[in-house]
Formats: C-alpha cells, structure tokens, sequence
C-alpha cells in the first residue's frame, strides 16, 4: 500500500511554471544590479549621495529625490537604480501567471469551485498591483 502523497496535475503546472519564474527573475534581478553596480546607466540617485537620504521620511524623500510612487518607475527605467525594478515586478507578476495556467485545468478537471476562486484571486492581484486601490500610508 503506498501511502505517499502525489501532486496533482494543477500543482505540478503551477510549481513548474513558479520555478521557471524564479529562475527568471532571479537572472533579471542579478543582471539589473550588476549593471546597477557597474555604472553602465547613471542612477537617479548617486550611490555615494545614498546616506543622506536614508534617514528621511518616505514622503520627504519622495519629494526631495523628484520620486514618485506607484507605476511612475516605468518611466525611469533608464536609470541603473529603477532598472532594479523590472525583476522584482516581474517576480511579484510570477503568482499571477501561475493561477492563469492552473485556471484551464481546474475547469476541464470539472472543479469549478477551486477555478471561481482562481479566477477571483487572478483578479484580486491585478487589482491589487494595478495601483487603482490607495490603502496604507504611502
């Protein structure tokens, strides 16, 4: 008798595609800060100039380096310090694709519950990072 449990199609799916994922963002978050650290791209802020702001109130800092919040970093992708974030929006997106891959599967398996609920937390994190809700402090 084996007692072993076995992953389900959906879990191998996602678990797959979640590792691909890492791999990649991982890569881009590594060559982003080498080119970061290298100097290739000038940064928004020179790293020598970083002490000085590290003691300020986020909305001080905002203010004073010309930052601003949400989406906006998009535009400053040229710069060595913003390029930094492609890798890790495109890690916080991975949870996203993942659900998408697992959707097709829940419904032709006939778990139309578990598929509802995917599509429902599909929706939540691109809500969510859409930037369209203003909650918290910043």
């Amino acid at each position: 008798m084996d007692n072993k449990l076995k992953a389900t199609e959906e879990q191998i799916a996602y678990a797959k595609l979640l590792d691909i994922g890492m791999k990649v963002g991982l890569l881009s978050i590594t060559v982003t800060f080498i080119i970061y650290l290298s100097g290739l791209l000038t940064p928004h802020i020179p790293i020598n100039d970083l002490p000085k702001y590290w003691s300020m109130p986020v909305k001080e800092y905002l203010h004073t380096t010309g930052i601003h919040t949400g989406w906006s970093w998009l535009y400053m992708l040229g710069k060595g310090d913003f390029l930094n974030f492609l890798g890790i929006a495109f890690l916080a997106g991975v949870t996203i694709v993942c659900y998408m891959r697992i959707i097709p599967i829940l419904f032709r398996k006939k778990d139309t519950a578990y598929g509802i609920l995917a599509i429902i937390e599909v929706l939540v994190l691109v809500l969510a990072a859409s930037g369209i809700l203003k909650a918290g402090g910043h």
